[in-house]
């Protein structure tokens, strides 16, 4: 079997990446929407007995991103592809991990369903919001992690008194790792959220008075977060202040806030496509996982380990 690597509209240049890592070329297919906005799919390539992958991520629109992502699953399988990868380099809807009250949907569950059901053999994603979403799926989930990635960045800060920096509780496990890559410090940022996607920052866990704070986050949508964790280590002594995010949401003005922050560079992930706004700053820098992804592609196609990318 041949790998065959095919893309919907979210991040048509993040798959061009990956097939330029493996040396393919990006599979053939059509995907239009009609006058009512109706999407339709067209695989305009035989995929019979392939091992086949798509790359999509349910980013903005995810209504429609996440529909070109099933139909291109439902195509692939009426095609007869043997095997059937859902790439998904940002899973939407996965905040809604659980009930936060009642009468509440689990989306994140019903998005795992769906993505089952249209016909996908196994998921391959980045830096899930919530680890225990794999177990939504009762087909295999690599979530890869994009440390890797931005180590590299964090590495070539020209710093020796460096501390990384969870914006929240829920981070902290993901800060440490970087931590200890780094042997550095760690500090944690006690937040309190008294309505969604307002964050209101009360005081840092930790030694950070001159030194340079990293704050490490897995996605940055609104920026509210980043933004009051820059102005708390500032004042708490930080001399130096950057973020590494891995999904680039930048919703609203969210680009405008962090241009104005106390931030020195936000660092991101191609896992999103930037907008033009965010594309056009000068303190926001992209970094692509397509070579982390591309050798995941291949180590699965090979039936090798993907978890010794991150020992």
């Amino acid at each position: 079997m041949r790998i065959k690597v095919f893309t919907g509209t979210s991040n048509p240049l993040l798959a061009e990446k990956i097939c330029r890592y493996l040396e393919i070329e990006v599979g053939k297919c059509e995907v239009t929407r009609f006058s009512d906005g109706e999407i339709f799919v067209e695989i305009q390539e035989s995929v019979r007995g392939e091992d086949v992958y798509v790359v999509q991520s349910t980013c903005s629109p995810g209504n429609d991103n996440l529909m070109e992502l099933l139909l291109m699953l439902d195509a692939l399988k009426r095609a007869s592809a043997t095997t059937i990868t859902a790439v998904i380099p940002y899973y939407g809807y996965a905040r809604q991990d659980r009930k936060v009250q009642p009468r509440t949907p689990i989306s994140a569950k019903l998005v795992a369903d769906l993505i089952t059901a249209a016909g996908a053999h196994r998921v391959v994603t980045v830096d899930l919001h919530a680890g225990q979403i794999q177990g939504f799926f009762n087909i295999p989930v690599d979530n890869l992690y994009a440390l890797p990635v931005l180590l590299e960045f964090i590495k070539n800060i020209d710093d020796e008194e460096m501390v990384i920096v969870s914006p929240d509780a829920g981070g902290t496990e993901r800060a440490r790792q970087y931590a200890k890559r780094l042997n550095c410090g760690l500090a944690l940022i006690d937040k309190r959220r008294p309505r969604p996607n307002v964050a209101q920052i009360m005081h840092v866990i930790g030694e950070v008075e001159g030194k340079t704070a990293v704050i490490v986050d897995d996605i940055v949508d609104t920026g509210g977060t980043l933004v009051r964790a820059a102005d708390a280590l500032k004042e708490r002594g930080a001399t130096r202040i950057f973020a590494c995010c891995t999904h680039a949401v930048l919703s609203g003005n969210a680009v405008e806030k962090i241009e104005r922050s106390q931030l020195e560079k936000l660092v991101v992930t191609d896992t999103i496509p930037l907008k033009d706004e965010a594309a056009r700053s000068e303190k926001i820098e992209v970094l692509t996982v397509s070579e982390l992804l591309g050798e995941s592609i291949r180590r699965i196609h090979k039936g090798e380990s993907v978890s010794s990318l991150f020992v």
